[in-house]
């Protein structure tokens, strides 16, 4: 009998967080996976950068994790959430974990900012997109220069994802981090409205307050935190971008949920 050579497939884990309330609906069971492309000046979680750290599971391994939890996970309508990190890093442990998920019933979603490689194979993404039940894609900013100084990634790749979303009919949530003095110009605004009023399949978009929480990790890996002279966020600034993006004579942002959300 002919044995089989294949690599198993393995993910690269951050860490993991068995009770997540904000990253999708219901009762999230969080995964954090290793590896970052980009390079975002307010990022909160600088130690996911490395691309080799973090140690590897299977998608088993995983699995058992989450089976642990699934009681709370079903009686809350929840399920389970990958973050990072950027998680479209590893399309092949995601696939492999969410049809796990799927024989199961549970719901899958991906927070993610779109920063993947372009030679990543489109029919590993497709496939990815039909398994996942909820994508929450985070956007930086919706001017291209703004967005490379911020992130060090060019606007094109969570644009282009987003429109593979509504072309595949989708669903997802936008999440747009308001930093104070850099992101949150009245011109800024008014693009991202006109932005959003255009999508179909965006079910809900929130403002999520920058904040300093993660620039301690930043000292510690030894590294020089680039916005520490930008005050945090306050909920009078979600409040002012909110009405900003929802202020236009006859015009709603079409189908979409608007909040303002003030989450640490």
């Amino acid at each position: 009998m002919k044995r089989c050579s294949c690599k198993p497939v393995l993910g690269r884990v951050h860490s993991f967080e068995s009770f997540g309330t904000h990253e999708g609906p219901g009762i999230r069971y969080l995964i954090f996976l290793q590896g970052c492309l980009a390079r975002c000046l307010y990022c909160q979680n600088p130690d996911t950068w490395g691309l080799e750290e973090g140690k590897a599971f299977t998608p088993q391994e995983v699995f058992a994790r989450i089976k642990k939890c699934l009681p709370y996970l079903t009686a809350s309508k929840g399920g389970v959430t990958v973050s990072g990190g950027e998680p479209l890093l590893q399309p092949d442990f995601l696939i492999s974990l969410f049809k796990l998920c799927r024989k199961r019933s549970i719901h899958t979603a991906v927070d993610t900012s779109a920063f993947y490689p372009a030679h990543t194979p489109r029919k590993k993404i497709n496939t990815l997109i039909q398994l996942t039940g909820l994508f929450i894609v985070d956007i930086k900013a919706i001017e291209e220069r703004l967005h490379k100084k911020l992130t060090s990634r060019v606007l094109k790749e969570p644009l282009s994802f987003i429109a593979m979303l509504e072309r595949k009919k989708r669903p997802y949530w936008l999440r747009y981090v308001l930093v104070p003095g850099i992101n949150d110009s009245k011109i800024e605004l008014k693009k991202l409205k006109d932005f959003i009023f255009n999508l179909k399949y965006c079910q809900k978009f929130e403002f999520l307050p920058y904040h300093t929480l993660g620039r301690h990790k930043w000292e510690c890996l030894g590294l020089r935190y680039p916005l520490k002279r930008v005050r945090p966020a306050t909920v009078e600034d979600i409040d002012r971008a909110g009405r900003e993006i929802t202020r236009t004579p006859g015009r709603k942002v079409a189908k979409t949920q608007v909040t303002r959300k003030c989450k640490a």
